[in-house]
């Protein structure tokens, strides 16, 4: 047992090292008093102590926390034997904490010094205050013990109290006993219900299972006859795993009267000795067992909770220690000491700002992406996916294509399809690719201005001139870098404009694109003629058998189409001496009046055409009903009999469009130019997804890296700046501070937690 006091004292150590920054970070193990007010809290802990130091008076009286620690002083035996005293003046006194350096031997003076320091901070007239007040008492007959007592719980509020007092007590003295290490010394008085206990009931609520709480009951002497705590004091009533404990305290009249706590301690055990109902319990009943329960109970909570000390001291301190390097060393006076700072950070920062983007920052996040892949997500997968959905041909009718066609013959009529159309039709697409190009120079622009701000928080937070004044240079310097990045997007578009590169390896070209097209219109006529043979029907081309009918509705009757257009007439052709056979004059003939505009042979306008596909029915309700004495004109116009004189032109219109139904070349041209639009769009398109995240990494990304820590020395190393900058916020000092204070505290605490180890504390 003599090694298991040891403890107490450590504890007591380690609060005051604690109490000297006014919080308590460990939780260390400590008694808690709760009670109604009136209960008897203060006449048990001045039972305890042996002495008249508490204030009294009616009403609320405890109205701050009083941390009382008491200390076991031995009497010298030479003083024992000499004196034959058990008190001599000196041989007991107390200590508060805010007055360190006196030492008080009149308890008198105690009371008065607790309600002075009371009255300094909550006043005069009964307020409140969570604020504690730390004593120690140095005693030969008290027991080590720590102590915490709480205001009285009371219902009423009086004085200049708040009308929630009853509240603030109660979520006071819940700050108080919620701790996992604090035992509960929960008080009531044996002349009321035990289950209208405030005491019990708010130890229930942080400690249901009973097994941190002491339960003592005051008054025993005074309750109603006939009526005994005895089934309570045996914890058949209310099960608690520390038990009950009886007490008598001193009656007010004994007050009064001067009665000595000693003489009221052996009258209170008289009573349980002598009592017809208590005396069989009577050791376990009075203060002087509640003292050495008490005494016993928080030295075994305090080994229990030793272990976890050292380990939370060792974890605060390593937290601490970081948390005051992050806020760095104070600043120095010379201008060297504050030039070399300045280089340090704004070394430190640039270095961070490369390895956010490469990706080599040491505490990146496994949550989100960050920095450099950013970056990449914006060119794979955001620039990337818009260029694959853009549609080349989207808004491009085929009108827009034969209008381009015609416009690029001129007066004359093309064989073959001009190439400058396609290239008009070609750079007009390519011009759609460099709106995203550019915005994508913003996003990684965006992203850039991102990584400096959340690089700003780790290394400029001591600073708050420094921090601004570096988010402006580095803001202005991705500014001039994102121009000449602007700027080469928009050459590289140019470029593709400037030349439009029809032997291109992987360009599709004339050759190709026609094969694919005839492919296209075999497959699909294959796919019309196998429906049809499930369907029963044979098809037939009356022109060329071999040729199916074009996919565009049945055959109609050549009179029907022959009462809305009157075809001019065709005056007789010589006969060749030598023509194709049946067989193959529909396909020749197809072939060659696509690209030269002439007719091979017969053909109505209901028949089909050269390949095989019949005008589409809807095309010709559309088309102008033709009148007789007119003929359609190449642009869809008729000639109209104005003033009834066949012989007078028509007036040109201002806006001349193609033919509502284009004519055979024509839909073989759009195909064509489609095809060819698509292959070289996809060449471009797959350039543009090359080089831009190329000249972004180039202009903008790489050379910020390689210029921002010489742009940031530059702008802001200046002697006369130095002041200005290094500027330190008062929160930052204030911190800095509370780091350096909390870390001597814990050291002191580590260093009292290593005295433990000299000795084994038993089990």
């Amino acid at each position: 047992m003599a090694q298991m006091e040891k403890l107490l004292p450590v504890i007591n150590k380690l609060q005051d090292v604690f109490n000297t920054i006014g919080q308590d970070p460990l939780d260390l193990p400590q008694i808690v008093v709760v009670g109604s007010q009136s209960a008897g809290k203060s006449s048990v802990l001045e039972s305890i102590v042996g002495r008249d130091f508490l204030p009294r008076g009616s009403g609320i009286v405890t109205r701050r926390p009083l941390v009382l620690q008491l200390i076991y002083l031995p009497v010298p035996e030479s003083k024992g034997k000499a004196a034959g005293l058990s008190r001599e003046p000196g041989v007991e006194w107390g200590e508060f904490l805010h007055k360190p350096s006196e030492m008080f031997y009149d308890f008198d003076k105690i009371r008065e010094e607790i309600e002075r320091e009371t009255d300094r901070m909550t006043g005069s007239n009964k307020g409140i205050s969570s604020v504690p007040i730390n004593l120690k008492i140095y005693s030969p007959h008290v027991l080590n013990l720590t102590l915490v007592d709480l205001p009285g719980i009371t219902k009423v509020p009086v004085g200049d109290q708040p009308p929630d007092i009853e509240v603030q007590i109660r979520r006071m003295v819940r700050t108080y006993i919620e701790r996992p290490n604090a035992i509960i010394l929960a008080i009531t008085a044996g002349n009321t219900d035990i289950a209208n206990s405030d005491a019990l009931q708010l130890a229930r609520e942080v400690d249901p299972e009973g097994e941190r709480t002491v339960g003592v009951i005051t008054k025993i002497d005074i309750m109603d006859k006939g009526t005994d705590a005895l089934e309570l004091l045996a914890g058949r009533v209310i099960p608690l795993k520390l038990g009950f404990v009886g007490v008598v305290n001193r009656s007010q009249h004994d007050i009064m009267t001067k009665k000595s706590i000693r003489d009221a301690l052996r009258n209170e055990q008289e009573y349980f000795s002598s009592h017809q109902i208590y005396r069989t319990i009577a050791s376990r009943c009075g203060t002087g067992f509640l003292a050495k329960q008490l005494n016993k109970i928080l030295i075994h909570h305090i080994r229990d909770c030793l272990p976890e000390l050292k380990v939370k001291v060792s974890r605060m301190m390593a937290e601490t220690q970081t948390e005051l390097m992050a806020y760095g060393d104070p600043l120095y006076d010379t201008k060297s000491s504050q030039g070399a700072l300045l280089l340090q950070i704004i070394t430190r920062f640039s270095a961070n700002y490369r390895d956010a983007i490469d990706g080599k920052l040491t505490d990146l996040s496994v949550n989100e992406l960050y920095g450099g892949a950013r970056v990449n997500y914006i060119f794979n997968e955001i620039f990337a996916r818009c260029l694959d959905r853009i549609n080349p041909v989207e808004g491009l009718t085929g009108d827009d294509i034969r209008t381009a066609i015609r416009n690029a013959t001129g007066p004359k009529a093309a064989l073959f399809i001009p190439e400058e159309s396609f290239e008009l039709l070609v750079k007009q697409q390519i011009t759609r690719l460099e709106e995203p190009s550019l915005a994508c120079v913003e996003l990684v622009y965006e992203e850039l201005q991102r990584i400096v701000a959340q690089l700003e928080t780790k290394e400029l937070m001591r600073f708050a001139n420094l921090r601004e004044r570096v988010v402006d240079v580095v803001g202005n310097l991705l500014n001039k870098y994102r121009t000449p990045s602007r700027e080469m997007i928009q050459h590289l578009v140019a470029i593709e404009l400037a030349f439009v590169n029809t032997n291109h390896p992987d360009f599709i070209g004339g050759d190709g694109a026609i094969t694919k097209i005839l492919e296209r219109m075999s497959q699909a006529q294959m796919d019309k003629d196998k429906a049809g043979q499930q369907a029963g029907q044979v098809p037939k081309n009356p022109q060329n058998p071999q040729v199916p009918p074009r996919a565009g509705g049945p055959q109609q009757p050549a009179s029907q189409h022959a009462q809305m257009a009157a075809p001019p007439p065709v005056p007789p052709q010589p006969q060749q001496s030598q023509q194709p056979p049946a067989g193959d004059y529909g396909q020749q003939a197809g072939f060659f009046n696509m690209f030269f505009g002439g007719r091979a042979g017969p053909q109505k306008p209901n028949q089909p055409d050269s390949f095989g596909a019949a005008p589409d029915p809807r095309q010709q309700q559309s088309a102008p009903r033709q009148q007789p004495g007119s003929r359609p004109g190449p642009y869809g116009m008729q000639s109209s009999q104005m003033s009834g004189r066949a012989d007078k032109l028509d007036q040109v219109p201002v806006s001349i469009k193609p033919a509502t139904m284009p004519s055979d070349k024509e839909n073989f041209e759009t195909e064509l130019i489609k095809t060819l639009l698509l292959s070289y769009y996809g060449i471009v398109r797959k350039n543009m997804k090359d080089s831009v995240p190329k000249s972004i990494m180039h202009f903008l990304v790489n050379r910020s890296k390689e210029t921002i820590q010489n742009e940031l020395v530059a702008s802001l190393y200046k002697e006369e700046l130095f002041e200005e900058l290094l500027e330190e916020s008062s929160q930052i000092a204030k911190r800095r501070n509370a780091c350096k204070t909390m870390l001597d505290v814990l050291r002191r605490a580590n260093e009292i937690l290593t005295e433990v180890r000299d000795f084994q504390v038993p089990t």
